[in-house]
């Protein structure tokens, strides 16, 4: 028995081939589930280690990351919501044993995705100084962050490219080759990290600004390695030359469900926009600790969101294949993996908050603030899992607009409003502004739970 677990473990991470409409849900799932459990822990522990090194530098870089990353949600929103078509589209071709029509998916999404990035790019790195203002930065913070701001804008066509091309690669069912990808871009970036940023031999320290050159390199390798495995026949993905022809018809179906994936995920976003601005109104201090106990809380979320992304390539290729109730059984099981996992870590965040929050923060009042948010947050964790796996499932499915509704009722009707009464209002500041998250993500898991049970999503049309 252990070898047949050791031996489905080394396949997952190997990424072998297996046929996930005919094989066993469970041995399905863990073949999706790990490499994806693996990638996104890669990419908590960039965050982690970005976190540690910024925060050497002192409160007001730790201030400019955190608010310019909550500034950069909204473009991380854009790209999710444009992996989600492609991830949806190419899981169903694929489930349909139809892998031209994937790859001609996947070449008109990364046109689609390089034309979004440099209409984003250009606003971003000229009204740098502005944004920062607007989201209550101090004029300290903005004449030391507003390099690391422009930096990250002018450079988010590799977080595009990123999210979009493993997209293609999770709807193909080839996890473990989006997983080979963020190790890549994320390890790189953690070993530039310090040398940008406090420089090293004759090569001059950057400060803030060193950490989001350390990125972009990590991330444009990593772009790199996706186009190689694309373009090398290392895929089953692909891109023949008639990938690249602009087919309008293609366009509208990917931006059909593209345009609402990203407005999904740029209104969950925004509401953390309009939060962290909550935050910002108590000061420098409270943004720090906030952004410290997000920083933690999206360690071991990424690794749940790996869970959910499994959840929706199975269900793609599985309704592709015709076979919705065994798409609904596979996202059933993955949920309770799911709701253990961060009900575990849940406990930990707890009991141990304090000695987390003074691992990333030296200032008190900063630890304080960190240590209240953590354990807010530690209370309603495993809701933020509940929520996940069937959110993400209805976008496997293209279903995108049931997880828009839910996000606009549960973020912008209930979260933000919350926000403000609790932490302006009641006068709780940053605790407050947790509790506010924490009732939303309670809110939105039961009614994400109670739409995916109706099932409307098994007559989806991608």
């Amino acid at each position: 028995m252990r070898q047949k677990i050791w031996k489905l473990l080394g396949d997952a991470v190997r990424g072998k081939a297996f046929d996930l409409t005919a094989i066993s849900i469970p041995k399905a799932i863990v073949l999706l589930a790990v490499p994806m459990m693996l990638e996104m822990a890669m990419e908590s522990i960039f965050a982690l280690v970005d976190t540690f090194f910024v925060g050497q530098i002192g409160t007001e870089a730790l201030t400019t990351v955190g608010l310019t990353e909550v500034m950069m949600t909204l473009v991380y929103s854009v790209a999710i919501g444009l992996s989600t078509a492609p991830m949806a589209m190419v899981a169903r071709f694929i489930g349909e044993k139809n892998p031209q029509a994937a790859g001609k998916a996947a070449g008109q999404a990364i046109i689609m995705g390089i034309f979004v990035s440099l209409l984003i790019a250009l606003p971003g790195m000229l009204y740098a100084e502005k944004l920062l203002a607007l989201m209550g930065a101090s004029e300290t913070v903005i004449a030391e962050g507003v390099g690391y701001t422009r930096i990250m804008f002018a450079t988010n066509v590799v977080i595009m490219l990123l999210f979009v091309i493993n997209g293609i690669f999770r709807g193909a069912g080839e996890a473990a080759r989006a997983m080979r990808v963020l190790w890549i871009a994320n390890g790189i970036n953690i070993v530039l990290d310090p040398i940008f940023i406090f420089g090293i031999g004759p090569l001059p320290g950057f400060g803030v600004e060193g950490a989001a050159i350390a990125t972009s390199i990590g991330r444009g390798v990593g772009v790199a390695y996706q186009l190689y495995l694309l373009f090398s026949d290392r895929s089953v993905i692909k891109l023949g030359a008639r990938a690249w022809i602009i087919d309008w018809a293609m366009q509208q179906r990917i931006g059909r469900i593209a345009s609402t994936g990203a407005f999904q995920y740029l209104i969950a976003s925004a509401s953390w926009v309009f939060l962290m601005r909550i935050v910002a109104s108590f000061g420098d201090a409270a943004v720090a600790g906030y952004t410290v106990a997000i920083r933690l809380i999206i360690f071991t979320l990424l690794p749940a969101w790996g869970l959910a992304n499994a959840a929706a390539t199975f269900v793609g290729q599985n309704l592709g294949a015709k076979q919705p109730e065994r798409a609904a059984q596979g996202v059933w099981t993955t949920l309770k993996v799911t709701s253990i996992y961060l009900t575990v870590l849940s406990v930990g965040y707890y009991v141990f908050a304090g000695t987390l929050v003074q691992s990333f923060a030296q200032e008190e009042a900063v630890i304080s603030y960190g240590i209240t948010a953590l354990r807010v947050f530690a209370i309603g964790y495993v809701f933020f899992g509940v929520g996940m796996i069937p959110i993400q499932a209805f976008n496997g499915a293209g279903d995108t607009r049931t997880p828009t509704l839910v996000n606009f009722i549960c973020f912008w009707l209930l979260e933000i409003p919350l926000g403000y009464y609790f932490g302006v209002s009641l006068g709780y500041a940053v605790e407050g502004v947790v509790w506010a998250v924490v009732v939303a993500e309670v809110i939105l898991g039961v009614l994400a739970i109670y739409l995916f049970w109706r099932g409307s999503w098994k007559n989806a049309v991608v």
